[in-house]
C-alpha cells in the first residue's frame, strides 16, 4: 500500500510549552489508523497541524505527498474533517447544514444515501440548530461527512455526545468507506471502537508517540490473563519470569502471563493436571493503560 499521511520529526510548541516533540508516523492508504492518548497529549494540535490550521514549528507533514501547510486548498479537497465538538449556524435547520457542507465539497451528492444516512442516525433535519443537543450536532457533521465519497476521513473524537446505538451506526459508516479503498484517522477515548475498527494505532503522550505498529503486533506486548485449575496444586509458578500477579484460590490459579510464552505455560502446568484452562486475549485497552498510567501526573 502507498503512504498516504507521512509525518517525520514533527515540533510544535505555544510559547514555553511544548505540545509535540519529535512525532512521527505513518499511514497507508486504505488503512484505518487509531490515533489514541490521554486528554493533552497531543492529539488535537497533531491534528490541526494535519490539516493546515497550525503550522508546524519543524519537521516535515505532508498528505497525498503534498505539504499539509503550503498546499493545504489542493488537500483540503479530498479530505474530510469531523471535530469532536461541532459548531453550527443557530438559525439554519440541520438539512440546511448538512447541504451548505455538501455543496462546499464541490462533489455530486448522492441524495438517496443521505437520505439513508439521516434515518439511520435518527436525526431530524427540519429543526434549528440552536435546539440541537451535542449528539444532534454531531450527526449533523457526520451525515455530511459520508454522504459523499472522499480519499480520507480525519475524525477527531467523532462520537463524542452519541449514545450506543449511533456509534454502531458510525462504526458502519467507516466500515463502508474502508471497503471503498478510502483511508481513516480516527482519534477516540472509546478503546473498544478503535479495536473494532483500526487496522493499527499510534499512541501519543506528552507530545511523543510512544507505540506505532498493527494492532496484531501491539497486542502481542500486552499480557494475557489466563486461569487454570489442575488436579494437584501447582507449585513454582512464581519463580517464572513469564507469570505475573499470581493468586491461588484453592486448585485454581489466576495471572497475567506474557503473551509470546503460551507455549512455556501449557509445558509448565502439563504435569500438574489440568482440568480447566481458559484466556483472555490481549487488549488494546491494556497496552494503552501501561502507557496512561506512566503518564499521570503530567497530562
Amino acid at each position: 500500500m502507498n503512504t498516504l499521511v507521512k509525518i517525520n520529526n514533527l515540533t510544535k510548541s505555544f510559547g514555553k510549552f511544548q505540545a509535540l516533540n519529535g512525532v512521527s508516523f505513518e499511514m497507508k492508504k486504505g488503512e484505518v489508523l487509531g490515533f489514541i492518548g490521554p486528554n493533552g497529549a497531543g492529539k488535537s494540535t497533531t491534528i490541526r497541524v494535519l490539516l493546515g490550521m497550525l503550522k508546524a514549528d519543524s519537521g516535515e507533514v505532508s498528505i497525498f505527498n503534498q505539504d499539509v501547510w503550503k498546499e493545504a486548498v489542493e488537500i483540503h479537497k479530498r479530505v474530510v474533517y469531523v471535530p469532536g465538538d461541532v459548531n453550527l449556524w443557530p438559525n439554519l435547520t440541520g438539512g440546511e447544514v448538512i447541504d451548505l457542507f455538501l455543496s462546499l465539497r464541490g462533489q455530486e451528492v448522492n441524495k438517496k444515501y443521505k437520505e439513508e444516512l439521516i434515518k439511520r442516525f435518527e436525526f431530524d433535519p427540519t429543526k434549528k440548530c440552536r435546539a440541537y443537543s451535542k449528539g444532534n450536532r454531531q450527526k449533523v457533521a457526520l451525515i455530511a461527512a459520508f454522504a459523499a465519497p472522499a480519499d480520507l476521513y480525519i475524525l477527531d473524537e467523532p462520537t463524542s455526545g452519541l449514545d450506543p446505538l449511533q456509534e454502531r451506526v458510525f462504526q458502519e459508516c467507516v466500515e463502508a468507506v474502508k471497503g471503498e479503498g478510502a483511508s481513516v484517522l480516527l482519534s477516540s477515548h472509546i478503546l473498544s471502537e478503535v479495536e473494532r475498527l483500526c487496522d493499527s494505532v499510534a499512541i501519543i503522550r506528552h507530545g511523543k508517540i510512544v507505540e506505532t505498529g498493527s494492532l496484531e503486533k501491539l497486542q502481542h506486548l500486552t499480557r494475557i490473563q489466563v486461569m487454570v485449575k489442575t488436579q494437584k496444586q501447582i507449585t513454582g509458578l512464581e519463580e517464572q519470569p513469564w507469570a505475573h500477579d499470581i493468586v491461588f484460590e484453592g486448585k485454581n490459579v489466576f495471572f497475567q502471563l506474557d503473551s509470546n510464552h503460551m507455549g512455556d505455560l501449557i509445558s509448565f502446568v502439563q504435569p500438574f493436571g489440568v482440568v480447566k484452562f481458559d484466556s483472555s486475549p490481549a487488549k488494546l485497552e491494556d497496552l494503552f493503560m501501561r502507557h496512561y498510567e506512566s503518564a499521570k501526573g503530567g497530562l
